[in-house]
């Protein structure tokens, strides 16, 4: 029964459930590769998804991370600056409501990114940290921004830029990365409707991932 469960679980979410249980998609530029299988004797090219670059950067609690930090883990990224008249703490609240109903399950982390860098130290963003009840599996992330910028273009495909001196240019999208770094879906942080639909993708992704584990055990 145990062994059957994660296989029953994604059948469930993806047969059984509503339409949104579908498999979910893969985003950002596709490449064919030269590797793949056949299927009624015809070839079919395995596909190369976008992935995120590594990155280095620096926690609230001055730690540095990495996908070390992340490996094998599914986790949720999203931008803000501490700073933030408005838009930010309504998406964080949101974040932390997720991050509250996901605290018990090891597979499932958050991150966010600061596009301030320059205010938002490790103290800052520790002390922005404490108006959230739990924050033991969100990371508040902070660099140079020739990193955290280029990782928001080249690696999530988002915006991100300071237009002026407290003017960002930043999105308000959370995106849900999965365990081999690619990007799943993209959803906005102060929709409703969006955030039950990232909460359903997530056990989708969590499914997916526990498929991989019950078939290796055969």
């Amino acid at each position: 029964m145990i062994l059957a469960l994660p296989g029953f679980l994604y059948y469930l979410l993806t047969a059984k459930g509503k339409n949104r249980y579908k498999p979910l998609s893969f985003f950002g530029p596709k490449q064919v590769a030269k590797t793949g299988h056949k299927f009624h004797g015809t070839f079919i090219p395995d596909t190369i998804y976008h992935r995120l670059n590594d990155f280095n950067l620096t926690d609230q609690n001055g730690k540095q991370v990495s996908f070390k930090n992340f490996d094998k883990k599914i986790f949720l990224a999203s931008f803000f600056y501490t700073n933030c008249p408005t838009v930010c703490n309504e998406v964080n609240k949101n974040v932390s409501e997720l991050v509250y109903a996901y605290r018990k399950n090891p597979m499932v982390y958050f991150t966010s990114f600061t596009v301030d860098p320059t205010r938002d130290t490790p103290q800052a963003l520790k002390k922005y940290a404490g108006k959230f009840e739990e924050t033991r599996k969100w990371l508040f992330l902070s660099g140079d921004t020739s990193i955290t910028y280029n990782l928001a273009r080249t690696g999530f495909l988002v915006n991100a830029v300071q237009a002026g001196k407290d003017d960002f240019i930043y999105t308000d999208k959370l995106i849900l990365i999965d365990a081999e770094k690619r990007i799943r879906g993209y959803y906005s942080g102060t929709s409703a409707a969006d955030l039950t639909k990232l909460n359903d993708e997530i056990k989708v992704l969590i499914a997916e991932e526990l498929r991989k584990v019950d078939k290796a055990l055969y």
